[in-house]
């Protein structure tokens, strides 16, 4: 059989007012901690809403810490916080093989949890309390997110629960799994039962008390302000002395020197697996005086929940940097684009400014459009016949100014082409040499989208579209168009495409002796001979900026093809001061509700004969 608990789930803060198991008169109030609930709701959502997607070496570290933060939260402090008069949570860990079950198991004269020779042993974790205190541990508002079963279970999630009669009321042992198990899930839930004790109970053994993993967890626990108590397990008689001198000289050098420490020597079981009453005795008298003592019971808990809450602020602190990290590496990767796509904006930009397209095919048919030889001889001649020489070229020859127009198109898409292909591969590269970036890209961002040829050919003849709207809109009050219509416009047109083609289109100095800036000199005087030097420099500057325009939007939309990525990865901005500053609120609210350490330790002493 199988019960949830009614927070069964990890949706949310329990009621800061909820309360459970019998109310009497003489129960304290649900919390004395005015605010710090509130706070830490606060706290959890910041913590809910914080993101780390990109790939940093911060990341997967703060991702394990935000959902280790989050469980502490639901599985033990608001809970805990919301009842601090709920029964005493023992979690027993420790090192394989320790014999933690088998010490469970003697201590409630029961054989509630399994063990063995094979490893793992304990698969569901095992809570026995007194009859009267079942209700609070079924009823799931600490550990929240694990099933309540009546019997042991493989399933990942449960929580076995059993009763024994001969554990004191007031008091709660949890067998978690092995600490240094080799089933990784097994690792993770004993990380999480330890968060989520009152109490840490501690079993190691001789031969095992020094090694790595436990200390680690023991320095976890010290920072937490959890309250430890040890177990040295099997120790041989001959020995027990000088292992338990080395021990206590070790928890000493860990600012661990006021935890109990009981010593447990090699002994035999009886057939139900229980050890003999005179070894278990120091130990089952230290926690019979503990459950029978109101106020010793309450000091842990607030020893120890005040101890967790004080150490989110620094692990919160750290949360939030790592959060600013993945913000800082989203603008890093944006920057990187934009700079590549800068960079290709400036080079055609440039190619507008000095005269490359005005080489090759452009120049052939632009000269073939107008005649060069007698063009340029003609050239000083008076104005009239300048646009006369013009018109009757034009109308009399509409296939050079085809082949022009299209010359100028061909030579613009494959200006836009070589940048965009530059620009992809700039982007592709910096992200590359990113370990964020990296993990984002694809192969085809390396090149310029599959369509862009396409897209620039039609950037091209919409622009090409545009300049022949503006000559009619220029030229509309003006003898020359209405008396030439559509060859004159596109002849016009044509001249101004070869004009917004270099800079030095409308500054001649009489030294230019190249080819494209002659040629670009001509663009200019025909302009001048239909409309006017002041006209000239409206119609070309206004034809750039249209080009420039169309073209920085669709390197743009080439550019977008990264940022979407970084787009749909990217953190909230505020998610670091987010949390900074709702670590901070915790901690204030921390300070008003009275959960302070008491001065000096809050356990009893170790039974003299049994401990230290």
């Amino acid at each position: 059989m199988t019960t949830h608990g009614d927070s069964a789930t990890r949706s949310g803060a329990p009621a800061v007012a909820a309360r459970t198991g019998p109310a009497t008169g003489d129960d304290p109030p649900a919390t004395s901690a005015d605010g710090l609930p509130a706070a830490l709701a606060g706290l959890r959502a910041a913590i809910e809403a914080a993101r780390f997607p990109l790939a940093l070496p911060s990341a997967e570290p703060a991702r394990r810490t935000a959902a280790g933060l989050t469980d502490q939260l639901d599985d033990y402090v608001l809970p805990r916080l919301a009842r601090l008069d709920a029964p005493l949570l023992v979690v027993v860990g420790g090192s394989t093989g320790a014999g933690k079950s088998t010490l469970v198991n003697s201590l409630v004269q029961a054989r509630v949890s399994a063990a063995g020779v094979l490893r793992p042993t304990t698969r569901s974790p095992v809570l026995v309390c007194n009859p009267a205190d079942s209700a609070w541990f079924r009823q799931g508002e600490l550990l929240p997110g694990l099933t309540r079963t009546n019997e042991p279970s493989d399933e990942p999630g449960t929580l076995h629960l059993v009763t024994a009669p001969a554990l004191p009321a007031g008091l709660a042992f949890l067998d978690a799994p092995d600490i240094d198990s080799v089933v990784d899930a097994n690792r993770a839930l004993a990380g999480q039962l330890l968060a989520a004790a009152d109490l840490w109970l501690f079993v190691t053994t001789a031969a095992r008390y020094a090694d790595a993993v436990p200390w680690e967890l023991l320095r976890t626990a010290r920072a937490r302000g959890t309250a430890i108590a040890m177990v040295l397990d099997r120790v041989p008689p001959e020995a027990a002395d000088e292992i338990a001198g080395h021990l206590s000289e070790m928890l000493a050098a860990q600012d661990l020197g006021a935890a109990p420490l009981f010593v447990l020597p090699e002994t035999w079981v009886d057939g139900q697996g229980l050890l003999p009453d005179k070894v278990t005795a120091p130990l089952s008298a230290w926690f019979a005086r503990l459950a029978a003592d109101a106020e010793a019971r309450s000091a842990v808990v607030r020893q120890t929940l005040d101890g967790a809450i004080a150490a989110l602020h620094p692990t919160v602190d750290a949360l939030g940097d790592a959060a600013d990290e993945q913000v800082a590496a989203a603008d890093a990767l944006d920057e990187r684009v934009r700079a590549a796509y800068r960079g290709a904006e400036r080079t055609v930009d440039q190619g507008l400014r000095d005269g490359r397209l005005l080489r090759g095919e452009v120049l052939a048919r632009w000269q073939e459009f107008i005649g060069t030889g007698e063009f340029f001889r003609t050239l000083e001649a008076r104005i009239g016949r300048l646009r006369d020489r013009l018109v009757a070229a034009v109308t009399g020859r509409p296939a050079p100014a085809a082949e022009l127009k299209n010359a100028i198109e061909s030579q613009l898409v494959t200006l836009l082409r070589g940048v965009a292909a530059e620009a992809a591969e700039n982007a592709y590269t910096g992200w590359k040499a990113h370990p964020a970036g990296a993990a984002l890209l694809a192969p085809e961002l390396a090149h310029a989208s599959a369509d862009f040829a396409e897209r620039a050919e039609r950037l091209v003849r919409d622009w090409q579209r545009g300049v022949l709207e503006l000559v009619r809109a220029e030229g509309g009050d003006r003898r020359f168009v209405a008396r030439t219509a559509a060859y004159a416009v596109n002849a016009t047109g044509l001249a101004v495409m070869i004009a917004v083609f270099a800079s030095t289109a409308f500054i001649p100095t009489g030294l230019e002796v190249a080819t494209g800036a002659g040629t670009t000199v001509a663009a200019q005087a025909v302009l001048q001979a239909i409309f006017g030097d002041q006209a000239v420099r409206n119609l070309a500057t206004k034809a750039r900026v249209d080009l420039l325009d169309r073209v920085n939007t669709l390197l743009a939309e080439e550019a977008d093809r990264f940022l979407a990525r970084t787009g749909a990865a990217r953190p909230d901005a505020g998610a670091g001061d987010a949390l900074r500053r709702a670590a901070v609120e915790v901690e204030k609210a921390r300070h008003r509700s009275g959960l302070s350490d008491p001065d000096g330790p809050v356990l009893p002493a170790a039974d003299q004969g049994g401990g230290r």
